[in-house]
């Protein structure tokens, strides 16, 4: 069985998450969405563990070779318990490219058995991104199409519960 990891944050998760998720599902046997902890990623996750790997898990039921786990660690020691031999990373400009060739080299290091394999954005995801949902968001903004429903509804009720 091919198994490939898509790790991330996901906080929350975009249709852009979900288009790179989708069609690595098309290319693998089965796709693991392992959820990171980040507890200290930007001030720290605006959603919990459980709520990010809920949001994922619903958009993702429809697909049978995918699955979401949450993961805290050495993303290779995750994808070595998961038996993943590709890590796959969605790019969607030149920046992410940096970021991420740093990052696989590193995996590599780790564990040359590991490759990292790069999905573009498609251009109507192209400049998406959790921050950029967030803050739309935090705004008032509309996110309708950039998220999933439910994840509209929870950025609703977490940002603008006080009003």
């Amino acid at each position: 069985m091919k198994r490939a990891i898509c790790p991330g944050t996901f906080d929350p998760v975009t249709n852009g998450h979900l288009d790179v998720i989708v069609r690595a599902s098309t290319l693998f046997d089965e796709v693991v969405v392992a959820v990171a902890l980040s507890p200290d990623k930007g001030g720290g996750p605006l959603f919990t563990l459980e709520e990010r790997v809920g949001f994922i898990s619903e958009a993702v039921c429809a697909f049978s070779n995918v699955r979401v786990q949450p993961f805290d660690g050495l993303l290779v020691e995750c994808a070595q318990e998961m038996d993943a031999k590709v890590i796959i990373k969605g790019l969607r400009a030149v920046t992410d490219f940096e970021r991420e060739f740093q990052m696989a080299q590193l995996n590599y290091r780790l564990d040359s058995d590991v490759e990292t394999m790069f999905i573009m954005s498609i251009p109507e995801y192209a400049y998406l991104s959790s921050s950029a949902v967030k803050e739309i968001a935090r705004h008032g903004g509309s996110v309708k199409g950039l998220v999933p429903d439910t994840v509209c509804e929870a950025l609703d009720s977490r940002l603008h519960q006080s009003l």
